[in-house]
């Protein structure tokens, strides 16, 4: 039997980031583009049923080699009232929950054409130009580019898709979980140990915060937190399936960044494939992939890369989050404002996701509460427990925004 991927479409609006019901989701082999495989709909919550799709075997993506690791799709996405579009080579990787989330521009004309993103080859696979090496801890004191006195998370970062000098790419703006999950989809296989998704993944977080927080290229006059280049930061796509595995760690830990003793800034961590390019001085991915082999915690490799100086910090500011985590979970039994905070911002996004249902705002955390919470995890891709964790609290106030359009309003 050939290996198998899961795949789930999720689309919404891009004005209010509203679900969109009764999608037309037509799926075809990137090899065999007129063969339709499958016709999917979307249902209340703008989500299609979760299929499976033939993949090239694990071990492809386990050892680097030349076989492609990962099988390509093409997804032609219609909706009543929607520009319709087409990703042409959404990747799909064995065992792994490959997640296609796209907001739709409402129809400007009768007429309209597919918008085709089409998806390049991933890192490891491709052939990308290497990163120019820099400093990890920029020095802003002379220059005053620093306009930040501490480490924010920020709502949306602006990705300036292509190289830094060049002026005829676009500026995208994206939301910063969103941003994280499509750069480790395009730069690690989400087939690997978890500890290496983290270490991976909080490289990729500090590198991007240094980024935000120096203000490095809106200090040399461009309008973009950071490029899509891998030549100057990380490699961005528009259009790029995500993965469950990836997704779940980022909203882990997404608050988190790299540190050394007596730096306030996040540490600019640099890394490469370890195969087609070698760095001795930055973290190798499949070394580190190596490294979870073994056992070790991401900590552990990243260390082992950057030295035993590096430490994982937090930052205390998230920017557009309407009330912060109460520092522990709340589940059956818990009450005060902080469970009827999470009641409201609930019953808000139930009136766009009708599958959840609307919940009696009293402050106290009930089965009914639970329940509400655990089709809202279903939804969203979190551990379905009914238990309101940092990561669901957050999932929770970013849908809130989203459709409330609070953000906005400020």
């Amino acid at each position: 039997m050939p290996d198998v991927g899961t795949l789930q479409v999720s689309l919404v609006s891009n004005r209010g980031k509203r679900p969109i019901t009764d999608a037309a989701v037509e799926i075809s082999s990137a090899g065999e583009p007129d063969k339709i495989l499958e016709v999917l709909k979307t249902d209340l919550s703008g989500q299609t049923e979760v299929i499976e799709l033939e993949t090239p075997p694990l071990e492809y993506s386990m050892e680097p080699g030349l076989n492609q690791p990962y099988s390509e799709y093409n997804l032609k996405i219609t909706a009543p009232g929607f520009e319709p579009v087409e990703i042409a080579g959404s990747q799909m990787l064995s065992g792994q929950l490959a997640l296609q989330n796209l907001s739709l521009e409402p129809t400007i004309t009768e007429t309209a054409s597919y918008e085709v993103l089409a998806i390049g080859p991933h890192t490891l696979y491709g052939d990308y130009p290497p990163k120019i090496a820099e400093s990890e801890v920029k020095d802003i004191q002379a220059t005053g580019e620093v306009v930040l006195s501490r480490v924010v998370i920020p709502e949306y970062v602006i990705v300036h898709d292509g190289a830094v000098s060049d002026n005829t790419a676009k500026n995208y703006y994206v939301l910063y979980k969103d941003y994280i999950k499509n750069v480790a989809s395009c730069e690690i296989y989400s087939t690997w140990p978890k500890e290496t998704l983290r270490a991976n993944i909080l490289a990729i977080m500090s590198f991007t915060l240094n980024r935000v927080y120096t203000e490095w290229y809106r200090g040399k006059g461009k309008d973009f937190t950071i490029t899509s280049s891998t030549a100057f930061d990380q490699k961005w796509i528009n259009g790029k399936n995500t993965y469950g595995s990836i997704s779940n760690v980022v909203d882990e830990i997404f608050n988190s960044y790299l540190s050394r003793p007596e730096v306030t800034q996040p540490i600019l961590t640099q890394y490469c494939d370890g195969k087609r390019v070698s760095c001795p001085e930055f973290m190798s991915q499949w070394g580190s992939k190596a490294l979870g082999d073994d056992g070790l915690s991401a900590i552990e490799i990243l260390r082992y890369y950057y030295g035993d100086d590096m430490y994982i910090n937090e930052a205390e500011t998230i920017s557009g989050i309407p009330a912060s985590y109460p520092g522990y979970e709340l589940t059956i039994g818990a009450s005060g404002q902080k469970v009827r905070q999470m009641q409201e911002q609930l019953n808000v996004i139930a009136g766009d996701y009708p599958l959840i249902p609307k919940i009696r705002v009293d402050g106290i955390y009930g089965p009914a509460t639970a329940n509400s919470v655990k089709i809202f995890q279903k939804i969203f891709h979190l551990p379905e427990t009914g238990v309101v964790d940092f990561a669901t609290w957050y999932k929770i106030s970013q849908i809130y925004v989203a459709v409330s359009r609070i953000a906005e309003l400020k």
